[in-house]
């Protein structure tokens, strides 16, 4: 079987674990090659540290792409997340169009709010640019913040209901992509996991697992990484979104019990034999 290859868009956070150094390896381990294109390099990530370093590589995106295209190479799928300037929106969706083949799956993620709120670095419109983006896209997968944002709805807090989530997750799908997942969903105390709508088939699912208190950065990077290997190895959507659940749970689970300070990451490194394993992955 030929090997699938991913172009990862993401920004480089050269310490706690997230965005590139978490859809690497997640990729890797599913049997898929990761491409990378770096939107920025950082020192941290941006939650919880200060004084972190950043170099801006938007004026590296064209002319990478552009080598890539002379080379030729081509992508069974294209996973986007955090960008961060309507420049890279723009850059973003010109790699879209330049390299979607017939059978090329481009998946986003909308990374740009949680909790209710924009990111401090991102203007007030921003959204609405992210929108444009997704609606170019066949899967997106924000968080309810991210949705109602795109949506330019209010945000529900902990008040709603499953009837709610899928007029919600409906309307994503009307912005453009088949395939919508939204994530941090909970419809009772001590669950969460995600919710997923396809336009073609009108089918919803949902994969939910236990709880774990407190906030773990990178979890999102984490889940959209392995999503996108469960779709990419065949998994059908409902199934994919568990797949992905359980082994975001598993990693901050463990995390947790060690005592890791929540900014340095989650350990998803141990959870990879499992999440291998619900892929179908077996050693020869």
């Amino acid at each position: 079987m030929k090997q699938k290859r991913v172009a990862a868009i993401h920004d480089i956070s050269c310490f706690g674990k997230c965005s590139l150094t978490v859809a690497l390896p997640i990729l890797s381990a599913a049997g898929i090659e990761a491409t990378v294109l770096p939107t920025a390099v950082l020192s941290t990530h941006t939650g919880g540290f200060t004084g972190y370093t950043f170099r801006d590589l938007t004026e590296d995106v064209r002319p990478i792409a552009a080598h890539w295209k002379s080379i030729p190479i081509g992508f069974d799928a294209i996973y986007s997340g955090y960008l961060g300037s309507f420049e890279q929106l723009a850059l973003v969706e010109e790699f879209y169009r330049d390299f979607k083949e017939k059978d090329t799956l481009i998946l986003t993620d909308p990374v740009m709010a949680d909790n209710g709120k924009l990111y401090a670095s991102f203007s007030p419109d921003f959204p609405k640019g992210m929108a444009k983006l997704c609606g170019k896209a066949d899967l997106i997968m924000p968080n309810i913040t991210e949705a109602t944002l795109m949506l330019e709805e209010d945000y529900p807090g902990d008040e709603y209901d499953r009837a709610y989530i899928e007029k919600l997750l409906k309307k994503l799908a009307g912005l453009g992509p088949e395939k919508v997942v939204l994530t941090g969903v909970s419809f009772e105390e001590g669950k969460l996991g995600a919710a997923s709508y396809d336009r073609k088939t009108n089918a919803f699912g949902y994969a939910f697992a236990d709880k774990v208190e407190g906030y773990y950065h990178g979890t999102g990077d984490v889940y959209g990484s392995a999503l996108t290997a469960a779709i990419l190895r065949g998994k059908p959507l409902d199934e994919a979104i568990g797949i992905a659940v359980d082994f975001t749970v598993e990693a901050i689970r463990r995390t947790r019990a060690a005592g890791t300070d929540i900014r340095f990451g989650v350990d998803f490194e141990e959870s990879l034999p499992n999440f291998m394993k619900n892929l179908g992955i077996t050693a020869d």
